[in-house]
């Protein structure tokens, strides 16, 4: 599982900080609507600070790190803690605890300082987690959890889920921390949770900053709806969190994914451009093989050296040494000789070799297997000196095609290590164990690349000297594979040679990390961010349009109330209040500006009798009737309000006197023709005045008021004004 996550340890800390970014933002939103603002503040420092921490890890993944990077990345997380305790030191005195001033800081950070003085950056690292990250993280947790005492119940939940995630970022972040090899202070460090788990922390830590950022997220939502007070706002919210959470889920899901693909694309790529070079070493090597192993076989066919071997108690071994020289030179090799079948050197190209004592070289495989009638080639690591050589044998025949002796061949392999060293990635040339004998890194020369089995470590020790037995890697190589070396992953292939058990074995360490997985992390970001917009936006598009929605809802409701006051409950009309306004009103424009004003003062004739006869709900239905029947009938200048009982007011703003008194003669006449469902027919008197200058709102009523009282007792159903004018109209009744 750790190989899983380990490859995308990139993408852990693109989406554990993008984590704290969102927290950051949500508490500094909450902040902005809290009226403790100061330590939602802090908190929202700390969450930016800490992803930011997060992405610049990333970027040393990336781009690769320096020691001056280092310091200021775990300055930059040291920092964040602080604002961690400063965020819950602040809670806790806006609580009414007993807590210490900022002074605290001051002996703490020299406790990190001595972590650093003793263990270096690793070791300033874990204080730093120690002494901040762990007190900051549970002294955040408990004065969360305390605060959800005294909410609703909603509220309380997430909050004690936020204080929860907070309990167990303590453990996650405060307490497991770098390995300090120099000094035993980590009580568990990554690796140890690696082993035990097969999780990085990294991963652990991410999942926890998610699930406080979204708690939180939820405790706002939750604020949010109780200040809005709409069903519809609460609604949309709760469908928006569940939405946002698939969406994240989904689009983070989708991203691990996609920088998977594109990094899979880059591996092969590496894979591809490794194998090729694999070829080129390979081909390389063989080339220099194959020249000893041809001239080998022409030294073992040549008539002087089977003639040599042929007349052993004689030998004549001028000729053949003077063709082994030349062929041993042709072929580049460093030695050459030739051996009867007892293993004794016949001739060699080195004088201190020929006649050395008889089986000296019998054990050798390559002797061994040329006295069997076959080639034999060997790669070997001298115990004196540990010189690299390549030995090529081959059988020499006699006359009767019996194997009488074998010609050899030895090659130092220094000249293609030379060659590897032009190479920019590492180069291996194995033994079937795994040691080292030839590469391009030569403080990896005699070294195991995997562990070498304890009951073999006597015998290799023999043969190649001290050992260093420090592997590089767990286990084998088995054709490829990524493995992690140091810290970071590395591509490794093995391809046996074509003699012997002994494997050339390539490493190539891409440059940081993969390019097209930053593309992807890069794109992943870009889709939080659009989808973050998105959700934002229709959250606060939402929320205006309530708030529009009940804005609208209370200027209707004032109009409504306004128009109430203003109008008569029965007939609709306004209502006497209301047209002493429009009356004052209109006397000021028709003074200023000398235009007629007139005023019509009616009442419907024997109105009692019909309450009496038919009841009020028909004297009410007359009323309403008449009232929409009148309304119809005049001007929509004209305002027409109800006076009181069965009496009416009508205020005609540009009339003069005799044209108010058609205007009443005319409804007189229609009135009187209306027929009223349950109550028949019925007729009305009229008062009308004109506006003369000095008039007040009460004179004018009163004039009206005094028309209407002469038509009244004139006999009723007909039209009064006043003053007289001084021609009456047709249809109109002088005064008496």
């Amino acid at each position: 599982m750790f190989g899983l996550f380990s490859s995308q340890l990139d993408f852990i800390l693109f989406f554990y900080g993008l984590g704290f970014i969102l927290l950051g933002c949500v508490c500094f939103a909450l902040a902005r609507g809290s009226r403790q603002t100061t330590p939602w503040a802090v908190l929202s420092f700390f969450a930016l600070l800490h992803g930011t921490g997060e992405w610049l890890d990333l970027t040393a993944l990336i781009v690769g790190d320096t020691p001056a990077f280092a310091i200021s990345r775990a300055a930059l997380m040291t920092a964040s803690f602080i604002l961690l305790l400063e965020f819950a030191r602040l809670e806790a005195v806006r609580l009414g605890w007993k807590t210490p001033g900022r002074w605290l800081y001051v002996p703490l950070l020299l406790v990190v300082a001595l972590g650093a003085h003793l263990a270096g950056l690793n070791g300033a690292n874990a204080v730093a987690r120690y002494a901040f990250g762990a007190t900051g993280a549970f002294a955040t947790s408990a004065v969360l959890a305390f605060h959800a005492r005294g909410a609703v119940s909603v509220e309380r939940r997430w909050i004690l889920s936020a204080a929860l995630g907070f309990a167990l970022y303590g453990i996650a972040a405060g307490l497991i921390v770098p390995a300090t090899p120099s000094w035993k202070g980590d009580v568990l460090n990554y690796k140890d949770f690696v082993r035990l788990t097969g999780v990085p922390i990294q991963f652990i830590r991410g999942l926890l900053a998610c699930w406080i950022a979204f708690a939180i997220w939820a405790f706002w939502g939750q604020r949010l709806m109780f200040d809005a007070e709409s069903t519809r706002y609460s609604k949309f919210l709760r469908k928006q969190f569940v939405w946002t959470l698939i969406a994240m889920g989904t689009i983070l899901a989708f991203g691990w994914l996609m920088t998977e693909y594109l990094g899979g694309i880059y591996k092969q790529n590496v894979q591809a451009e490794a194998l090729g070079d694999l070829d080129l070493v390979a081909s390389r090597l063989s080339g220099e093989t194959r020249t000893v192993e041809a001239m080998v076989k022409a030294i073992a066919g040549t008539r002087g050296v089977v003639s040599m071997l042929e007349n052993a108690e004689r030998p004549d071994s001028g000729s053949a040494s003077e063709i082994l020289n030349l062929d041993t030179d042709a072929a580049g090799a460093s030695d050459g000789y030739i051996l009867n079948r007892f293993g004794s050197v016949i001739a060699s190209t080195r004088r201190n070799m020929s006649g050395l004592a008889a089986g000296i070289y019998a054990s050798a495989l390559y002797f061994q297997k040329a006295m069997a009638g076959d080639a034999g080639y060997h790669f070997a690591v001298e115990a004196e000196g540990r010189q690299r050589n390549f030995y090529a044998s081959y059988p020499v025949r006699g006359e009767d095609g019996k194997v009488i002796g074998v010609a050899v061949l030895k090659k130092s392999l220094e000249d293609f290590e030379a060659d590897l060293s032009r190479f920019d990635r590492t180069f291996f040339l194995v033994d079937p164990h795994g040691i080292v004998a030839v590469t391009n890194r030569p403080e990896m020369r005699f070294r195991a690349l995997w562990p070498l089995p304890l009951e073999l470590q006597p015998a290799l020790s023999a043969q190649f000297g001290a050992l260093k037995n420090n592997p590089l890697l767990q286990r084998p190589i088995v054709g490829s594979s990524w493995i992690m070396v140091d810290g970071e992953r590395d591509y490794f292939q093995r391809r046996p040679i074509s003699h012997g058990n002994w494997s050339l074995v390539t490493q190539k360490a891409p440059p940081g990390i993969f390019a097209s997985r930053v593309l992807g992390i890069i794109i992943t970001f870009q889709m939080t961010i659009m989808a973050l917009i998105y959700l934002v936006g229709r959250e606060r598009w939402v929320h205006d349009r309530v708030q529009l929605e009940k804005r609208l809802e209370l200027e209707e409701l004032a109009r409504n109330l306004d128009l109430r006051a203003a109008t008569d409950p029965l007939t609709g009309l306004f209502n006497r209040r209301k047209f002493d306004r429009e009356l004052a009103t209109e006397i000021l424009r028709a003074h200023r500006y000398k235009t007629p004003l007139s005023l019509v003062l009616y009442d419907i004739d024997h109105f009692k009798k019909v309450n009496d006869t038919h009841g009020h709900q028909i004297g009410d239905q007359v009323l309403l009737e008449l009232s929409r029947f009148v309304t119809a009938n005049i001007r929509n200048s004209d305002v027409l309000a109800r006076w009181g009982g069965e009496e009416f007011v009508i205020l005609c703003p540009g009339c003069n006197g005799p044209m108010a008194c058609q205007l009443a003669e005319n409804l007189r006449g229609s009135i009187r023709k209306l027929v009223i469902d349950g109550a028949g027919t019925m007729t009305c008197s009229f008062g009308v005045a004109q506006f003369e200058d000095g008039d007040t709102p009460d004179s004018l009523i009163a004039r009206a008021d005094d028309a209407l009282y002469r038509a009244k007792i004139n006999g009723r159903n007909m039209v009064e004004w006043s003053p007289q004018p001084a021609v009456v109209s047709p249809g109109l009744q002088p005064l008496s």
